[in-house]
């Protein structure tokens, strides 16, 4: 729509209207509520217009004359009451700029004309002199960190890769958390705070990595390489006066180049088989040699007994000996008698006895071959078939009237 489709008011006097609505009436107005004139595409209240050039002289000269009032110069006049005041509120904003305030986590560095003044101040409120001196809050608490090596589009993509003790390569990547102890030191000693902790870190852990072999880096020994690395830190930091502790250096991977992974996991794997054969080869030598050992012990513990008895019984057999000895001496004819009983009661004990009737025998005797033999073997041996001679022997023999005399 054009814009002269708007402006067309008939034979109304006054300026046309633009696309929005006709333009506010002079002579004010717009300060009242429901007052003509219409805001953006005709809706809404108008904005207030400024003042004018007029109106704002009023105001400053009605301002200045409430002032001459206030400060005793009727006239417009420059009075000692008036620069006192002057003085007193200047002093006053001068005093509240140079108060600052420190955080519980923090402490401020206060210079004089840029050199140290006095030491760090802790939390709270503090005043300087302004505009001689100056200050800057450090964090002291804060836990800060540097990782160094593993991290994708690093400036130093092989920084990760060191020299091991043993001459190989490993690709290990850690983090060095530390915080501030001296913000004085921190300040003004050093820098770039973070680049330097990360160059010395750096250094340090390439130092005890030259000094350790590649197999202790990757399995049981990182504890150790952590520990060595963050003291050499902390040594070095020292020697520059650097105002840092390291609180830890944790390797977060170590591992062999990517280049050499397959070959690396194959020398492992030999490596793992071979501790598991020398294993199992000290497992039989030990069980062999303990077994030797337990039968070596049972053989001469064994000879130890059979000693003690064999020794335990010829000493009983020579007392004895020495107690007969002794009642052979007194009477030698009974203790004759009483040997020769003991003796032949020993020996008939365990024999199969045959008493034969020898009167009235004119023929030989012949007795059964069982008849010898001891009990427990005709016993278990099977009787022979009976002849006829035998057998008439045997029933004599059992009615106690053999057929022949003759004794054995």
């Amino acid at each position: 729509m054009p814009w002269s489709d708007n402006s067309d008011q008939g034979s109304k006097p006054g300026p046309k209207p633009g696309p929005w609505g006709a333009p506010p009436p002079s002579g004010g107005g717009e300060d009242r509520p429901g007052a003509g004139g219409q805001g953006p595409r005709g809706g809404g209240p108008r904005r207030p217009t400024p003042p004018s050039g007029e109106e704002m002289s009023a105001f400053l000269r009605r301002l200045r004359q409430r002032l001459n009032d206030i400060m005793g110069a009727p006239g417009g006049g420059f009075t000692p009451r008036l620069a006192a005041v002057l003085v007193g509120a200047g002093v006053m904003i001068w005093i509240a700029a140079g108060v600052y305030f420190v955080q519980p986590a923090e402490q401020a560095v206060v210079t004089t004309f840029g050199a140290v003044t006095g030491q760090p101040v802790g939390p709270g409120a503090h005043w300087r002199l302004i505009p001689i001196q100056n200050y800057e809050k450090v964090p002291v608490a804060a836990l800060k960190r540097i990782d160094v090596g593993g991290s994708p589009g690093a400036e130093a993509p092989n920084e990760s890769l060191m020299l091991t003790g043993d001459e190989n390569i490993v690709d290990l990547a850690f983090t060095v958390q530390y915080r501030v102890n001296d913000a004085t030191k921190y300040l003004f000693n050093i820098k770039d705070p973070d680049d330097l902790v990360k160059a010395v870190a750096e250094s340090a852990m390439r130092e005890v990595v030259g000094k350790t072999p590649l197999q202790s880096i990757l399995t049981t020994g990182r504890a150790q390489v952590q520990n060595q690395t963050a003291d050499l830190m902390q040594h070095v930091l020292d020697s520059y006066a650097a105002g840092i502790t390291v609180v830890e250096v944790q390797v977060r991977s170590a591992n062999p180049p990517a280049d050499v992974i397959p070959d690396f996991q194959a020398v492992a794997s030999a490596r793992q088989y071979a501790d598991s054969a020398v294993n199992e080869a000290n497992a039989y030598k030990n069980k062999v040699v303990n077994e030797a050992k337990g039968d070596a012990s049972k053989i001469t513990q064994s000879a130890e007994a059979y000693r003690s008895q064999t020794v335990l019984e010829a000493a009983g057999d020579a007392a004895r000996f020495n107690q007969v000895y002794e009642q052979y001496r007194r009477a030698p004819a009974v203790t004759r008698q009483r040997l020769y009983l003991e003796t032949m009661e020993r020996v008939l004990a365990k024999s199969n006895k045959v008493i034969v009737d020898a009167k009235g025998a004119s023929a030989p005797i012949i007795l059964p071959p069982d008849a010898f033999r001891p009990k427990s073997a005709a016993a278990q041996a099977p009787a022979p078939a009976p002849t006829d001679s035998s057998q008439g022997q045997a029933q004599s023999q059992a009615q106690g009237q053999p057929k022949s005399g003759g004794g054995q």
